[in-house]
């Protein structure tokens, strides 16, 4: 069975069947609450905000979050764009600057900025990959609208987008089992890997991260796809998202602990694997929130997504725990 954001069912049937065979679930797991700006971002009164899945920092500092304006992931997808504008570009005093998008997404999934500033952007509706400037023209599209296959010119439910030099890293997906590569121009290069759900992918200076969620571990690469390590949790919680920090360390957001319960946990590891620290920044109470994804700008500040909280949070990572 594929298993999407809709995990609310999948936490309530665990712990029943935990209950039922083998006593009470395990306690949920409760690291330090991390301090969030509570200021940060600021939504105009207006907007449809809502069912935040990424978040990425581009060069001049500036905030991308991707949101679905009040759509809820449902299955079968509708094909139907969302009406609202879908991405929001924020300051890092969190003024909202640009908004675009409206018209275009279906299920938006994944953000990520490369080095030239340019936006790309995977809907796993529409079973596409997008490259848009920074300020929302449409450059590039790969895959064809609405048809999963894994193959050259097809996705799985393309969930997230890395680089290396001039090569795209798709991480594909929920459906596909496999990272492909394209060019910048949208050429296949090649795929690599076998996952289950490969739902997100960083890069530093050698190495590729590969969030394979259902299998509860953190993959990592050489850039040539060779295997280096599987980073496979003790607790069986579920990595969304992941951010590069340089030197080999790692920020990780996940989304579901080992009993299928959703919340937010922050990981920070070092270059040899071990875990630095660990915050929470879940608002409690099952079902409120599932992280989803992460970002961190050069200053240390991270920005995670929440679907189910319906936001954006910001927080001094470095400071965090220290």
């Amino acid at each position: 069975m594929m298993i999407g954001h809709s995990v609310r069912g999948l936490a309530v049937s665990a712990i029943a069947l935990a209950l039922i065979g083998c006593g009470a679930p395990a306690p949920r797991e409760a690291p330090p609450k991390a301090q969030i700006d509570e200021n940060w971002p600021t939504i105009p009164a207006d907007a449809i905000f809502g069912q935040v899945s990424a978040v990425e920092v581009d060069s001049h500092g500036h905030i991308f979050v991707l949101h679905r304006a009040g759509r809820e992931w449902e299955e079968p997808f509708t094909t139907e764009p969302i009406a609202e504008p879908t991405v929001f570009m924020f300051d890092t005093d969190g003024e909202l600057l640009a908004q675009w998008g409206a018209g275009t997404f279906v299920m938006p999934h994944g953000l990520s900025v490369d080095a030239d500033d340019a936006v790309w952007i995977t809907d796993v509706a529409r079973e596409q990959v997008f490259r848009f400037s920074h300020d929302g023209e449409e450059q590039l599209v790969i895959g064809e609208r609405g048809v999963g296959a894994q193959d050259e010119r097809h996705f799985g439910r393309p969930a997230d987008v890395a680089f290396l030099g001039d090569r795209v890293l798709v991480a594909d997906g929920y459906v596909n089992t496999r990272v492909a590569e394209f060019d910048r121009s949208g050429a296949f290069l090649r795929e690599w890997g076998d996952f289950s759900i490969a739902h997100g992918i960083a890069v530093d200076e050698e190495r590729i991260y590969v969030a394979d969620r259902e299998n509860a571990r953190i993959q990592v690469f050489a850039h040539d796809g060779t295997l280096l390590e599987s980073r496979a949790s003790k607790t069986g919680n579920h990595t969304y998202g992941l951010a590069a920090l340089g030197g080999g360390r790692l920020a990780a957001v996940e989304g579901r602990d080992g009993e299928d319960r959703t919340g937010t946990i922050i990981r920070v590891y070092a270059a040899d694997g071990t875990v630095e620290r660990s915050l929470d920044i879940g608002l409690g109470g099952e079902g409120a929130s599932l992280g989803h994804d992460i970002a961190v700008d050069r200053e240390g500040n991270a920005y995670v997504t929440d679907v189910y909280g319906n936001r954006v949070v910001r927080f001094a990572l470095e400071n965090e725990g220290r």
